[in-house]
Order: structure tokens, then C-alpha cells, then sequence
């Protein structure tokens, strides 16, 4: 059996791209991860920012609904994980962790990112406790309270920056002693009052039993530990796009990202679609990852009707 469509990833991109494959009759299989399906929003707890949810929704929740809304259309699931690609050729063939094949005219990667973690205990156990990735999803919980920020880049002091509109004071902690942060946003950062820089300085341990209240800093030129009370740790250090299995394949960014046209979601061999944040380095929120899924949805419908 060819299908018309496989997609790959289960995030919010992934089940858009389903839903509006599946209305138009494509009867799309979701090829959906069996570690991690419905992506980084099962991590996560409240949700109030995605449109439609007045008083918000956890994440589970909301994965669970767009996953039911794309089968209620004709997609069908397969919990399982590619292995395997093989993309240039008309048909593209996929195989997956159980030896299993599959082919299709046409195929949607939306197989994420994963932000990079600073490998302490009990870090994934706190997300959503008090330690976030996010500080445009999480930072309205912070309201008068204390947290910190690690990274060195414009992403963190953007977070940082940020989070002021919230918190009452915001730790900035850096190993190094020197930002890599463009000037402007150094001179953002240096000139808000409620900041605090710590540099030369790393997270080592993560305090607070069903949620963070507080984290212990090793300052590097005197192995000094210092201990901070914060409600909340921001991790901004980066993050990794999913795109091991077909970098060999397909044409990448300078950061490593799918690489696509313009504000389509063609990629540099036909046929083959990109959506959500694996094409995404910039805004990463769930609600951007859900357009550029209905955007790989059509543009993979108008391909297979060229064809």
C-alpha cells in the first residue's frame, strides 16, 4: 500500500498537519513516536496562552484532543518510531523500529526539538514545578516572585528580560565571564534593574521537594557554592532539532534546523514537508507549530494533486 501522505511527529504540528490532511481526504498516517507521542506538551502542565482555552488547559490534555480530532477525520496513529528514511525517490519509503515499511507520495517531518538540559537530578521530575524551558509559556506564573535565568545568548537574556514583567528579581547566571549575547541586548539586560548577573558561575543542584525553592551555584574561580531562593529556573542554553535521521538527506539551516522556502514548508527535495519546530530556531510555541502544520498540510495536498 502507498500512502498519500505519512507524517512524522506527533507534536501540535504533527496532528495539525493530520487533521487538515485527513479533511481533505488524504487519509494521512501519523507515524507518532512511541516514547515521546504528542511531543513536549506532555510535559507540561498548565497551558494558557493557546487560543480557545479561556481558563487554559494542561498539556496532555490539549495533545490528546488534537490527536482525537485528527483521527475523528480518518488519520490513523501507529505508536511506533522511524528508524529509517529514504527520501529522494518519488515514493518515499519509511521504516520503523518494529522492521516494519511504509511508503507514501508525500511526507510531513515534524519531529521537533529538544531543549538542552543541564543534565542535574531531578530536573525532569521539577518541569513544570518550578523549572521551565519557557519563559513566554511559564512566565506569567512568576508574577512578584524570584528566578533565575542560565544561558549566555540572546535567547537568555530575552528570557530574562522578559521575566521582569513578572518577577520581582531575576538571577542571571552565566559560566562564563563574558556574554556571547549581541551588545543590544546585553545593554538591555545590564540596564534592567530587576536583573541580577551572576557570572563564572553554574547551576549544580535543584532544592525543593514537589516543587523548586531554590538551586545551589558552584562559582568556578573559587569553587565556592552559593545558595539562591528562587521559585522558578529557566533553562535557556539551547536547543537540538530532531533532524539525525534525515540531515544526510535534506538541507539544513546554519543552526542545524530543516531548512525551508520562504514561509512554505517545502523542503530541498519534493515531496518532502517540514512543520513545527524542527523549522522553527525563533518562536517555538505551540500555536506556531500548529500553523505551520496546516501550512505543510496544504502545500503536501497541492504537490499530490500536481502530480
Amino acid at each position: 500500500m502507498i500512502h498519500d501522505v505519512i507524517i512524522v511527529g506527533s507534536g501540535p504540528a504533527g496532528y495539525t498537519a493530520a487533521i487538515y490532511a485527513a479533511r481533505a481526504q488524504l487519509k494521512p498516517l501519523v507515524i507518532a513516536s512511541s516514547v515521546e507521542p504528542g511531543g513536549e506538551l506532555m510535559k507540561t502542565t498548565e497551558v494558557e496562552n493557546y487560543p480557545g482555552f479561556a481558563t487554559g488547559i494542561q498539556g496532555p490534555e490539549l495533545m490528546y484532543q488534537l490527536q482525537e480530532q485528527a483521527e475523528k477525520f480518518g488519520a490513523e496513529i501507529l505508536f511506533d518510531d522511524v528508524t529509517n528514511l529514504e527520501l529522494t525517490g518519488d515514493i518515499k519509503i519509511l521504516t520503523t523500529g518494529l522492521g516494519d515499511t511504509y511508503q507514501a507520495r508525500a511526507v510531513i517531518l515534524a519531529t521537533g526539538a529538544a531543549y538542552r538540559e543541564l543534565g542535574l537530578p531531578r530536573e525532569k521530575e521539577l518541569s513544570g514545578h518550578g523549572v521551565s524551558w519557557c519563559a513566554t509559556c511559564d512566565g506569567f506564573f512568576f508574577k512578584e516572585k524570584v528566578v533565575a535565568v542560565v544561558g549566555g545568548g540572546d535567547s537568555a537574556m530575552e528570557e530574562a528580560d522578559f521575566l521582569t514583567k513578572f518577577a520581582s528579581k531575576v538571577y542571571l547566571i552565566h559560566r562564563k565571564t563574558t556574554f556571547k549575547a549581541s551588545k543590544a541586548m546585553q545593554e538591555r539586560v545590564f540596564n534592567n534593574p530587576k536583573i541580577e548577573v551572576i557570572y563564572g558561575s553554574t547551576v549544580i543542584d535543584l532544592v525543593g521537594e514537589s516543587k523548586l525553592s531554590g538551586i545551589r551555584v558552584l562559582q568556578l574561580d573559587n569553587l565556592q557554592s552559593l545558595d539562591l531562593d528562587v521559585d522558578g529556573l529557566f533553562i535557556a542554553i539551547g536547543s537540538d532539532p530532531r533532524t539525525s535521521l534525515f540531515s544526510d538527506q535534506l538541507e539544513l539551516d546554519d543552526q542545524k534546523f530543516l531548512k525551508v522556502d520562504g514561509r512554505s514548508s517545502r523542503t530541498s527535495l519534493p515531496g518532502v514537508f517540514g512543520a513545527g519546530d524542527v523549522i522553527d530556531p525563533t518562536y517555538r510555541q505551540a500555536i506556531t507549530a500548529a500553523g505551520s502544520g496546516c501550512v505543510a498540510a496544504l502545500d503536501a495536498e497541492h504537490y499530490l494533486n500536481s502530480l
